[in-house]
């Protein structure tokens, strides 16, 4: 049986941290925690599950902390969890056996990372992460901000999920200081710091420069094919939001230059033409997006753009075509992701009063 070392950083985490340990204590054999500047309880509340409790000097660097935490780590495998993640009953039970069967021979395993879901907890956005990485390979972090180990070696997908459920917002400004900073100080920013940049300008509704940062990583060529994609998908968002209709269309398709059409971009399209009224072709979009929607994808994956959405969408234009038989064909389809969801509901009413 291999063991595991849990390896986190942490600062002001008091509110969240026993819920976190409680969650994964079970399956792991060491907990190591790096406290960048704790001033409330996080510290006391971390020495009741470990001793081995460190300060680290803060210096703008998610990585750096990172690696100062495994490095103090003894096991087999290190694990990473932020302090407002949890491991459902479920997934604790999977990672036990996980612990039973794991060959040493893998270098890494991946996880389900689920950041955000409904009110009836059904999930909306999810990526693949590294979440155990073999200590004797020494893998490092890379990245001041969305820090990670690239994916690469003997790797294992489990689908194992983390659930990242915060209690609080964060704080919008802190990710995009960091970046400002480096620019400032002249720093060099590797292809993954060019995207997360890029994204951290959208989210703090900085539309114009968000958009040349994607525009510059995509004519940079230098990034992994899943950010490229994603990076056209935020493109043509900072777009419309720029009102700049003219060049959604080229920023989605431009997607297909690395990979096969994926659902999230096939939706948007047929958005894009159902707002100009083009039923018919919006229709085409959506339907393909269904047929896109079992690609895997180790990237950031919308859900509710694998199925429901395209389904609703394909019963409203087929609605508007004149088509309620298959309106009523999609929404019940559409149904079949989320039954409880009122626009299916409120679908159902409106062809049932038209005797379909």
């Amino acid at each position: 049986m291999i063991t595991i070392s849990l390896c986190m950083i942490v600062k002001n985490e008091a509110d969240v941290l026993a819920r976190c340990l409680d969650s994964v204590k079970d399956a792991v054999d060491e907990i190591i925690i790096v406290d960048t500047g704790s001033t409330d309880e996080t510290k006391n509340i971390a020495l009741r599950y470990t001793d081995k409790l460190y300060d680290f000097e803060w210096v703008d660097d998610f990585a750096a902390a990172r690696n100062r935490s495994y490095e103090k780590s003894t096991m087999d495998y290190q694990m990473w969890l932020d302090a407002d993640d949890i491991i459902s009953p479920e997934s604790l039970s999977a990672m036990l056996e996980l612990k039973k069967t794991l060959d040493i021979s893998i270098e890494m395993v991946t996880m389900k990372y689920i950041t955000h879901w409904d009110a009836n907890g059904y999930p909306l956005l999810c990526s693949t992460r590294e979440r155990l990485t073999r200590r004797d390979l020494n893998k490092q972090w890379q990245g001041a901000v969305h820090e990670c180990i690239p994916l690469g070696g003997n790797y294992l997908e489990t689908d194992i999920a983390v659930w990242h459920k915060k209690l609080h917002c964060g704080d919008l400004k802190r990710n995009i200081n960091i970046y400002l900073k480096m620019l400032e100080n002249k720093k060099s920013f590797l292809p993954r710091d060019q995207y997360y940049f890029a994204r951290e300008l959208k989210e703090n509704g900085r539309y114009v420069e968000s958009a040349m940062w994607f525009a510059k990583f995509l004519d940079d060529g230098q990034g992994w094919v899943e950010d490229n994609i994603a990076s056209c998908l935020s493109l043509a968002l900072c777009y419309k939001n720029m009102g700049r209709n003219d060049k959604i269309l080229p920023a989605l398709t431009r997607s297909f230059l690395y990979d096969a059409p994926r659902p999230e971009i096939c939706t948007r399209i047929g958005y894009y033409y159902k707002e100009k009224k083009n039923f018919e072709c919006a229709l085409k979009w959506f339907l393909t997006a269904l047929g896109a929607s079992n690609r895997s994808s180790k990237g950031f994956v919308l859900l509710d753009y694998c199925g429901y959405i395209p389904c609703i969408e394909a019963c409203v234009c087929s609605g508007e075509l004149g088509d309620l038989g298959s309106a009523k064909i999609y929404n019940e389809k559409a149904a079949e992701y989320r039954p409880e969801s009122p626009a299916v509901i409120n679908n159902r009413k409106y062809l049932e009063a038209r005797g379909v």
